[in-house]
């Protein structure tokens, strides 16, 4: 079988970031189990921060609104034609994992992945979507034009994903979390694809999270994570991939990166269903006071976690009708709890009132996260260094 990156032995500081996910994510199962009236938009808001992280590494930037009507099958807001292609395209892509990864029929193989390249592509026929690359293929830095690295030869490409999906699907002993890092890797690494290798990857590492049953497997996802951190994402993939496919590299402190990225991003999702709790209980009783449905609950708490709503996509999540809908936005204008911005097709709403003052006292009460290799990064600079020189 053909050569992969190997998975490293892990260290007392790596079983320790372990232990302490296994413990945030039982905090996160606890929550889910206990139906919440919010939770729902925690859930579309962690699908939309996700598919607005991957994409912007790769430069396809949208608004977290756009983003969240990326989620909820509405028109853009802002987004030109291209880019939103391409939102809607790993849109696409992620539904299907989060949907299809955990089903007990499910098969990983290189079809499958060629089938979401495909999701991902198909907008652009001239980009060869679901099909592998049949030449070289190079990654250069943006702003210099320097090449910093070359995939594997295009005729390794079959045998080495074929190599990927027969991991996948053996028995491991390693974490899930590390079992979806080294996914991540090794698909990055080879480059199987003329384009969308980054986003495929981040999606393969969501998918291999996903297949181990968690209860809300979105809430797993580090893709929001490192398109927030994408200068040390670039910098760890070069340091471990040194210019060129050599799996026999050490991919230690990739590993150490990821799970890095996935207990700052557990902190941060534990720390939005806190701030939720505190929030939506604070809502409910605005809504309450002021003799509104509680099905208003729903745009109140998305526009005091700030974002802009529409109201197609509160018509579609509660399943009332237009005009009612229009009567609720009228009756939380009027109760100054939503202020109304735009006009006609374009008209949004926002937090006013005490739904913003709610909103902005649970952001001044978020304590710092807490870093659990505080000196890797330092680390990995250090490395990169020594390996130009």
């Amino acid at each position: 079988m053909a050569a992969l990156f190997g998975t490293p032995n892990l260290d007392l500081a790596d079983q320790r970031a372990l232990d302490d996910l296994v413990e945030l994510r039982t905090r996160l199962t606890a929550y889910l189990r206990t139906p919440r009236t919010w939770t729902g938009g925690l859930r579309r808001s962690a699908q939309a921060k996700a598919i607005r992280g991957s994409n912007s590494i790769e430069g396809y930037v949208v608004s977290a609104e756009d983003a969240l009507a990326a989620v909820d099958d509405e028109d853009p807001l802002t987004a030109d034609e291209q880019i939103w292609a391409e939102i809607v395209g790993y849109r696409r892509v992620l539904t299907y994992v989060l949907h299809m990864a955990s089903d007990s029929d499910f098969r990983l193989d290189a079809h499958t992945l060629r089938s979401m390249h495909f999701m991902l592509l198909e907008h652009v026929p001239h980009k060869s979507p679901g099909r592998y690359r049949a030449g070289e293929i190079f990654v250069e830095q943006e702003h210099t034009g320097e090449r910093v690295y070359t995939g594997p030869d295009p005729d390794l490409v079959p045998t080495l994903m074929d190599a990927l999906t027969t991991e996948m699907n053996r028995s491991d002993p390693a974490p899930a979390v590390v079992q979806a890092a080294m996914a991540h890797l090794n698909l990055v690494m080879i480059h199987p694809f003329r384009d969308g290798n980054g986003r495929m990857a981040r999606a393969l590492q969501t998918l291999v999270l996903a297949r181990d049953h968690p209860v809300e497997p979105i809430f797993d996802s580090i893709e929001e994570w490192l398109g927030a951190n994408a200068d040390d994402y670039y910098r760890i993939l070069a340091l471990t991939g040194a210019g060129s496919w050599q799996p026999e590299r050490d991919a230690h402190l990739w590993v150490k990166f990821c799970l890095r990225a996935h207990h700052m991003q557990a902190q941060t999702v534990a720390r939005r269903f806190d701030e939720a709790q505190t929030v939506g209980t604070a809502l409910l009783e605005l809504v309450a006071e002021r003799g509104l449905p509680e099905r208003t609950l729903d745009p109140v708490f998305d526009a005091a976690m700030g974002v802009r709503v529409r109201r197609p996509g509160y018509v579609r999540r509660s399943g009332i009708e237009e005009r009612t809908a229009s009567r609720d936005f009228k009756h939380l204008v009027e109760a100054g709890l939503l202020a109304a911005q735009g006009q006609t097709k374009g008209r949004f709403y926002v937090a006013d009132g005490p739904v913003r003052e709610v909103g902005l006292a649970a952001k001044r009460r978020r304590a710092p996260l807490v870093d659990p290799y505080p000196d890797l990064m330092d680390r990995i600079s250090h490395e990169l260094q020594r390996l130009a020189r």
